[in-house]
């Protein structure tokens, strides 16, 4: 029996093979019979050929295309589709799919059903943009050896919906079929399925194998299997079979013979299983890799709430003074305008005020902006919230920016609080909705509309108001009880079964139902981690997009939105600390490997922006990325509910290179502007953005400093950041400790750490002793790692490392001090090698601190860095202070580089009102009363005032000013 090995996917995504060098030798007739069987029915030659396209889209299934689906109509999307869309700006390629077989078939037929959503007359604007449509047109290649060439004489090329369009042609013999798609010029083309038929008998094939997707498993839990056998025909020979090929313990699968299963492990470690299927006389496998792992600790860490602290630190002080004094202001200024134009990022308080009214029963206005705008007025609050916890220590300009805070909360919350709705439900959108429009809440029909999203925003901003008040003014916290016991009466088990399009409700539930029962005893907070676990339960049945197409459990792989599956993510590992159900621990261990080691950015950022602002294929990381602001949140949010579970350091090392990298420089150094998007080639600043759901969400994250740097149990204590500060964490042994750090990083590596209890006690102290190497993507030369130094109440001593941290128990008492000094000069760094975007570069980084150079410092950043040695090098008089590296370039000029967070400080001003016309930025919204919410041809309008790198599918670079990888 012949055997062959098989690593090709059917719906991975990764860049399958086009059009190999070695092409198989085809033959052409003039004949026009069809394949039939003895039963007179068609084969599908495509059910057993491997689909691949020029670009490979995340939020498309590519294994759609010939899974043998019947579509009831052009709507119905729950196989998945296939998306294809116009180039990429200055790309004219052609946009084709294509099916590959093992042997050359005959064929003179196929057939399409296209994907093609109905127009929206009412919808919002923005909604019609997203939707897929008949192409333009379209033609069939076939490879005759050594190109690809029309079909001769094709008939058909339809373009109908609801229907299988039939295209015959004459007879080809090719192991390569094309499908080159032109889009219409407003919309993207979908195709649902795609059959191939032909002529003569029923080719021998070998069937199709494809074992799934890489992934972890905690032990004591199981991995679900969904390997693929598909078989040209159904015959009584066929079969399928999962084995072990290597791993260190025993495999026990539910059924073996079955390739959708379930398989546990007896031992930690490496493990690779094969899927094996037979038939016609042939044998193809497929094989995944397993790791095995133990369980994280039953007891989480516990968190340490953000409250009044001091900063000392050069650079901390700075940023937070430029985000306190400028850019909440800014975002204040900008959320109580009422002038700004439709399409242009409007819909702030002025919202509140109308649903007030409705609520009141008194005529009100439209609702503005689009049905999740809320969002940025709740981000501003808590915004403001954090910012008053921050000292002023006599700074005037802090102070008198703080005296406006207050004023505006004062201002605000009344708003706020008047637009909520008698059950505790709040969204103005719906509100102020025309109910014919949008008749009920939480409806499957609705998911669009981000009401978790907004609500979990609102009971966020709860939390930092109850601690900046230290819980004397309940007004926040007890309307956030409201709105999530309203949510709870109406969604869950024997109620309503319900989950949003863009998650964000599951992590703000969570973190509540922990501070209620902080704060309350009792349980009080309980239902509402319940509910958060309801929610993400009923996840299925939907897309990738929104990461809705399978289990929580059984997802394995980052896809979609980023945004939305960072907030997803750091929901599930919430769930999982909490309930340790092994389903959502192993899928969120499986989840993090997939992002942080195949799909993640030298400075900390996600989402290579190939899609709807969403993940690409594996090891497809272009430097012209997307890397939303909102996605560094929360990818820093989910790393840290992985670093509380797990108790390990690796996590923080994660969460900090986010931090310093791909957020920090988020907010201009003036505080007038921000980055929506944060590519490794030039970057794009604007004063406001057609969607400007970043503005709030960067300045809350960043001023969390107590919350990141550090967690706590009963019996120790875990510094997770090295910034300048003096941070009251709580109780920890059962006595209040303040924590003082004093240190210059990260431009130096000397830091001291004084500990000061109320009282003696006895306790742990786990200091994190930082692994530069934090992604099997990059590799760091020289590599540094470890403590040059570390000592105790001035005497050095060598410490015990424990998952990252240097652990120090001892009594501790007021004064008593830790002293380390970190490993800290220039570093090369290389790419993986199937990062393709990076081959033959190099990228510089200095401690945590990814750099960039930029046409502001040198002539030429198009050329070669030279071998000459690396210098840090502190520059006072640039960027506020930095530590730039120096060096020499191939041409032996001097090179240097400067940290990335402070790149494209030097360039024209930014774009007042900056969007990309190649993103929804709402998909799946319908209509709420009066939504003004810009639509495509709106937010070109605004695109066309912007410089060529705007951001988004489209985004052109022209010119390098700036870029990380040389």
């Amino acid at each position: 029996m012949k055997q062959r090995s098989s690593r090709l996917s059917l719906n991975r995504r990764s860049f399958l093979a086009g059009v190999g060098g070695t092409g198989v030798l085809v033959g052409l007739n003039h004949s026009k019979a069809f394949a039939l069987t003895g039963d007179d029915t068609e084969l599908n030659l495509a059910k057993v050929a491997t689909p691949s396209s020029l670009v490979m889209l995340s939020e498309n299934k590519i294994g759609s295309l010939n899974d043998g689906f019947t579509p009831a109509s052009s709507r119905d999307r729950k196989n998945g589709s296939y998306v294809i869309r116009r180039g990429f700006e200055g790309d004219s390629r052609a946009q084709w799919v294509q099916y590959d077989w093992t042997k050359p078939v005959s064929i003179n037929k196929i057939d399409v059903y296209w994907a093609i959503d109905p127009p929206r007359p009412n919808g919002p604007p923005g909604s019609g943009f997203g939707r897929t449509a008949a192409p333009a047109s379209y033609r069939i290649l076939y490879w005759n050896g050594s190109d690809f060439v029309p079909v001769s004489n094709a008939q058909g090329l339809g373009i109908a919906g609801d229907t299988f369009n039939a295209t015959k042609f004459d007879e080809v013999k090719t192991d390569k079929l094309r499908l080159e798609v032109v889009p219409d010029e407003m919309h993207a083309a979908g195709i649902i399925e795609w059959k191939v038929s032909g002529s003569g008998p029923a080719p021998s094939l070998p069937p199709v194998v494809d074992a799934g997707i890489d992934r972890s498993v905690v032990i004591g839990g199981k991995t679900y299997l969904a390997g693929k056998a598909i078989w040209l025909q159904d015959l009584p020979g066929n079969t399928a079979r999962w084995t072990k090929e290597s791993g260190p313990g025993t495999v026990s699968f539910v059924n073996a013979s079955a390739p959708v299963t379930t398989a546990t492990f007896s031992a930690p470690g490496d493990y690779v299983l094969k899927l094996t299927g037979t038939g016609s006389g042939e044998q193809m496998s497929s094989t995944i890799n397993v790791h095995a792992e133990a369980a994280p600790p039953k007891d989480r860490l516990d968190v340490v709430y953000t409250t009044k602290y001091a900063i000392d630190s050069p650079l901390w002080n700075t940023r937070a003074k430029t985000l306190i004094v400028d850019w909440i202001p800014h975002c204040i200024n900008y959320c109580e305008r009422t002038d700004i134009a439709a399409n242009r990022g409007d819909g702030g308080i002025d919202n509140f005020i109308e649903a007030g009214k409705a609520n009141r029963g008194e005529p009100h206005g439209r609702h503005k902006g689009y049905v999740f705008s809320n969002a940025w007025i709740h981000q501003t609050v808590e915004s403001m919230c954090i910012a008053l916890m921050v000292d002023p220590q006599g700074d005037q300009d802090i102070i008198d920016a703080q005296k406006q805070m207050r004023a505006t909360l004062e201002r605000w919350i009344p708003i706020i609080l008047a637009a909520q709705m008698p059950d505790g439900y709040l969204q103005t959108a719906y509100i102020l909705a025309d109910r014919s429009q949008w008749p009920e809440r939480w409806s499957p029909d609705h998911r669009g509309n981000h009401e978790g999203y907004v609500s979990g925003y609102f009971i966020e901003s709860a939390i930092n108001h109850y601690t900046l008040t230290d819980g004397k003014d309940l007004r926040l916290y007890n309307a956030a009880k409201k709105l999530a016991d309203c949510w709870v009466a109406n969604l869950g088990p024997g109620k309503k079964d319900w989950f949003d399009g863009h998650q964000e409700m599951e992590q703000a539930l969570v973190r509540f139902g922990r501070f209620v029962n902080d704060q309350e005893g009792n349980h009080r907070g309980d239902a509402y981690i319940a509910l958060a676990k309801f929610l993400l339960d009923s996840r299925r049945g939907g897309s990738e997009y929104d990461q809705s197409h399978l289990p929580p459990g059984q997802q394995y792989e980052a896809v979609g939105h980023a945004v939305r599956a960072t907030y997803f993510y750091s929901g599930m590992a919430d769930i999982a600390a909490e309930t340790q159900d092994t389903d959502y621990q192993s899928a969120v261990i499986s989840l993090w490997d997939n992002m942080v080691n195949k799909k993640y950015y030298l400075t900390g950022g996600i989402g290579s922006g190939e899609t709807s602002e969403g993940f690409g294929p594996n090891y497809s990381l272009r430097n012209n990325s997307y890397c939303e602001s909102c996605s560094s949140c929360g990818l820093v949010f989910f790393q840290y509910k992985l670093n509380i579970a797990y108790h390990n350091a690796k996590y923080a090392d994660l969460y900090e290179q986010t931090m310093y990298n791909a957020l920090l420089g988020g907010v201009a150094l003036d505080g007038k502007s921000f980055c929506y998007t944060n590519p490794l080639v030039n970057t794009q600043r604007t004063v406001w953005h057609v969607c400007p759901c970043c503005v709030g969400n960067i300045p809350r994250t960043l001023l969390m400093m107590p919350t990141w740097a550090y967690v706590k149990d009963k019996t120790g204590l875990y510094v997770n950041l090295f910034v300048g500060s003096r941070i009251h964490v709580g109780k920890v042994a059962g006595t209040n400790v303040e924590m003082v750090q004093k240190t210059d990083y990260p431009w130096k590596g000397a830091i001291a750490i004084t500990v000061n209890p109320e009282e003696a006690k006895t306790f742990s102290v786990y200091v994190r002793i930082p692994n530069r190497n934090t992604s099997k993507l990059y590799t760091e030369s020289p590599a540094l790692s470890g403590v040059r130094r570390f000592a105790v109440n001035g005497k050095e001593v060598t410490p015990h490392i424990e998952k990252g941290y240097a652990v120090v128990t001892r009594q501790w008492k007021a004064g008593d001090r830790i002293e380390l000094e970190l490993p800290m000069e220039p570093q090369r760094i290389v790419a993986d090698n199937r990062v393709k975007a990076d081959l033959g570069t190099v990228a510089l980084k200095y401690g945590p601190l990814i750099y960039n150079v930029e046409s502001a410092d040198q002539q030429n950043i198009e050329q070669q860095l030279s071998d000459a040695p690396l210098k840090a090098e502190w520059r006072p008089d640039l960027l506020g202070g930095v530590m730039v590296i120096s060096g020499k370039w191939q041409d032996g000029s001097p090179m240097t580089a400067i940290p990335n967070y402070a790149r494209m400080n030097r360039v024209g001003p930014p774009v007042e009102y900056l969007g990309d016309t190649n993103v929804n930025y709402a998909p799946g919204a319908t209509t709420s009363a009066g939504t003004t919410a810009p639509n495509r041809a709106a937010v070109a309008s605004a695109a066309a005032t912007a410089p060529p790198n705007t951001g988004g599918r489209n985004r052109r670079v022209m010119k390098a000013e700036s870029k990380v990888w040389i």
